[in-house]
């Protein structure tokens, strides 16, 4: 890889090395180390690990202060979510680093380039580069200026999976009281009508909803409720 590519990718992340040879490393796989019998660890697998754990402990600082009611184990799910192979490939993608990887002919024929695990791989030793040449804040300000949209999208996501059942985890940390959902209003003909649901805990209503049906008019409630809880349960 010439200096001309390096400085071209350097430009599409928004960070200059000062060692150079740290952002080359990081973009060397396996199969290119291996064919052309460089030495040992001269691929990106020990900053692929050193970039996992920097991800992994940016990421978790960032939703644990983002989030500051959410309990220890949805923010574990929420995570998971974030830094899982398909959302790296993704991001990897977005930055057109597979064209900069240098891979093996059998690697490249194969479709390296555009395999995720290729991708999510290289993308992690991109930050583990970043963290050795700039430190934690450089590594952290280039994680989240690519992930912070992740995380808004699965924060979306992950609430309307099931709110029912999000809603009845939380209350169930705190609260042996059952929630109870109360169909309050049914307004239309019988073909197309339209339900108004509560739900309810303790005597205290926790948030409303309607729709086309019984179960959408529950799970649009849990979601105000979710809402409701300082906007920050998720």
């Amino acid at each position: 890889m010439n200096v001309e590519n390096l400085n071209e990718f350097e430009i599409i992340i928004g960070y200059k090395f000062k060692d150079s040879s740290l952002l080359k490393l990081a973009l060397t796989h396996s199969s290119f180390a291996n064919e052309h019998r460089l030495g040992k660890n001269e691929y990106n697998e020990r900053l692929e690990f050193l970039g996992d754990a920097a991800l992994d402990l940016i990421i978790s600082k960032y939703i644990y202060n983002k989030f500051p009611k959410l309990p220890e184990g949805e923010l574990s799910k929420l995570r998971a979510g974030i830094v899982c192979e398909g959302s790296l490939a993704k991001k990897a993608a977005e930055i057109s680093l597979g064209k900069y990887i240098l891979l093996g002919k059998g690697e490249e024929i194969t479709g390296g380039r555009e395999r995720e695990s290729v991708l999510a791989d290289a993308f992690e030793s991109v930050i583990g580069a970043i963290l050795l040449d700039g430190g934690m804040d450089a590594a952290e300000k280039y994680v989240l200026g690519l992930m912070e949209d992740v995380v808004e999208e699965l924060k979306q996501d992950y609430r309307f999976m099931d709110c029912k059942t999000r809603l009845q985890e939380i209350i169930q940390k705190t609260s042996k009281e059952p929630i109870v959902y109360e169909i309050i209003k049914e307004d239309g003909p019988a073909h197309n009508k339209v339900f108004e649901a509560e739900v309810v805990h303790c005597g205290e209503i926790l948030g409303k909803g309607s729709g086309r049906s019984k179960k959408e008019a529950e799970q649009n409630a849990a979601s105000d409720a979710l809402n409701n809880m300082d906007g920050e349960q998720l």
